[in-house]
């Protein structure tokens, strides 16, 4: 949003520095203008959106910066603005694991802050989230810090443009799982990212609960959308939130089921026997 920009052009003094093949880069101004970007021995083309269309509609804009689905290349890496890749060996290894596993789609990364070392357990895209150090196979992914490959655009389509914020990621995810991919989270692929709070976003509470219904409705069985969403709520009553953010999260809530929440594709029953054998049954 063009609000980092000493931050963004750490990051890319540290994509330049990774070893292997250049990466090329796409930086999608999201409702800003981008300030010159030229880096020595980085190839940097940049797109620049009159308005925010939000993350998951800027990052497809950024995909198809690579041709339709992102042909023109094998996989991107999606990397928030305020990250910085620490180890030049980092994109070597993802081409390594995604070469190793044809049916690895998805590799989520390790989100350390770069003071303390330390990873929030919000970034550890699992339930047993105690050792961040644990690398695993998962059900989601962290949005600001992963991999993708392209061919997984092509299947199953881009991330959902309308949901702006918050479970974009875990809407791609159980396509591309339904689709028989495969995520990996790898906690030796580490970007190092400030630790923040989800909730320093105004919009955060509407947008979580609007888009955890759309979430529901879009992918899951009939008869799991209910216990998946009756689960949520009473998560949300028990973490006691202030009440201006409860009135907030019931207002998301309902508008979830008012408003359209685009293509409905109901994910296989032997895809909820996956998410459940892999630790995450898809109503928690």
């Amino acid at each position: 949003m063009g609000n980092r920009p000493e931050e963004l052009r750490a990051l890319l003094d540290s994509v330049a520095k990774q070893d292997g093949d250049p990466v090329e880069v796409v930086v999608v101004g999201n409702g800003s203008p981008l300030p010159d970007l030229s880096v020595p021995d980085l190839t940097v083309r940049t797109v620049e959106l009159e308005e925010n269309v939000g993350i998951p509609a800027g990052r497809n804009v950024g995909i198809e910066a690579f041709g339709p689905g992102g042909r023109d290349v094998d996989v991107l890496l999606f990397l928030d603005d305020d990250g910085l890749l620490p180890d030049p060996g980092t994109a070597e290894r993802c081409r390594q694991a995604f070469g190793a596993d044809p049916r690895l789609g998805i590799i989520s990364f390790r989100i350390a802050d770069p003071d303390s070392g330390v990873t929030q357990r919000r970034h550890v895209p699992r339930l047993r989230a105690a050792d961040p150090m644990r690398s695993s196979r998962v059900t989601t992914f962290l949005g600001g810090a992963n991999a993708v490959r392209t061919a997984v655009f092509q299947q199953v389509g881009g991330l959902p443009d309308d949901f702006f914020y918050a479970h974009e990621e875990t809407d791609l995810a159980w396509r591309a799982l339904d689709a028989g991919w495969s995520i990996d989270y790898r906690a030796d692929l580490v970007l190092l990212h400030p630790a923040t709070s989800p909730s320093r976003h105004a919009v955060y509470h509407r947008m979580v609960a609007r888009n955890r219904v759309w979430l529901a409705r879009r992918n899951l069985p009939f008869p799991l959308v209910p216990l998946y969403l009756g689960v949520w709520l009473l998560l949300t009553l028990a973490r006691r939130p202030s009440r201006p953010a409860l009135r907030a999260w019931f207002g998301g809530f309902a508008e979830g089921w008012r408003s359209p929440c685009g293509p409905r594709r109901p994910m296989k029953w032997r895809t909820v026997w996956r998410l459940t054998r892999l630790g995450r049954p898809p109503i928690i």
